[in-house]
């Protein structure tokens, strides 16, 4: 059975072991008012394993390909001003 766990509009917290097909309570245990909320908590979520990310991903792929775009690009900028200065000494 689980614990679920009830706030009052006045602030008191209690908690109550109770059947999940049984009826919410009506009334505070602590003061008698109503009408009660059930308090939610986040569920924590573990990502445990050797490169979790690394490889469900895929980041390593991006990773290897920027790295030869980097390498790449100052290649083609030289190849373009070694261009731009022949075609100016033709014209000259």
């Amino acid at each position: 059975m689980p614990i679920y766990e009830y706030r009052c509009p006045k602030g008191h917290l209690f908690d109550l072991l109770q059947r999940m097909d049984d009826a919410p309570p009506t009334v505070c245990e602590v003061c008698g008012a109503s009408p009660l909320e059930k308090v939610l908590h986040p569920v924590p979520i573990f990502f445990k394993g050797k490169g979790f990310y690394s490889t469900d991903y895929g980041k390593g792929k991006r990773k290897q390909e920027s790295r030869e775009g980097e390498t790449a690009k100052p290649a083609e900028s030289t190849a373009k001003a070694e261009k731009t200065d022949v075609k100016k000494a033709e014209s000259a």
